[in-house]
């Protein structure tokens, strides 16, 4: 496929720098790219930087959101073998779904939107959480796979911004819901 452009990931992150201000990260390989704008919150430390890059397992993962439990999970997957590098719910996430795969999503007590990529399989998991307190918005083109927190990350990227009439008749007799996967813009979906 083609190559991720670096100026689209910055376009796309500086759509979501006011509600990460506290640093970013970017990694891009080939085909595929991730970027992050960081609210510091647990683990302060640049160990806990994103993306999220696990060399040893192979997985790359952006997250957005708090584990509630990342911290008896870290115990159970100390106990399983795992080593961890930081003192992050972030780590916690790339070692749960090493550990248990798309199944480590029962595991997560708390509210997240993350990606994995596993380096290995060319495999991309995306999740959120069940209430969707963390959205997921993505855009599918014949050229990518396009994904963030907010809709105008995806529309800067040029996104189809036209009006989707079914999202627009939800919108206006469901007091204002509009369910998934739908939005009001006919580029954009939500998980």
């Amino acid at each position: 496929g083609e190559k991720v452009s670096s100026k689209s990931l910055d376009m796309m992150m500086s759509k979501l720098a006011r509600r990460g201000p506290d640093s970013s990260g970017k990694w891009i390989e080939g085909a595929i790219g991730f970027g992050h704008q960081r609210l510091s919150i647990i683990d302060l430390s640049n160990h806990a930087s994103q993306p999220m890059v696990d060399e040893v397992l192979d997985l790359v993962l952006v997250f957005n959101g708090t584990i509630y439990n990342y911290k008896s999970l870290r115990q159970d997957l100390v106990k399983q073998g795992y080593t961890f590098f930081s003192h992050s719910d972030t780590e916690v996430i790339i070692k749960a779904y090493h550990f248990w795969g798309e199944d480590c999503v029962t595991h997560l007590d708390g509210m997240f939107a993350f990606c994995v990529w596993n380096q290995k399989t060319n495999q991309l998991f995306v999740a959120r959480d069940r209430m969707g307190i963390k959205p997921l918005y993505f855009s599918l083109t014949n050229q990518a796979f396009s994904f963030a927190s907010n809709t105008q990350a995806l529309v800067a990227v040029g996104a189809d911004t036209g009006i989707n009439s079914v999202a627009l008749q939800q919108q206006l007799s469901l007091h204002g819901v509009v369910p998934a996967p739908n939005t009001i813009l006919n580029g954009v979906n939500k998980i």
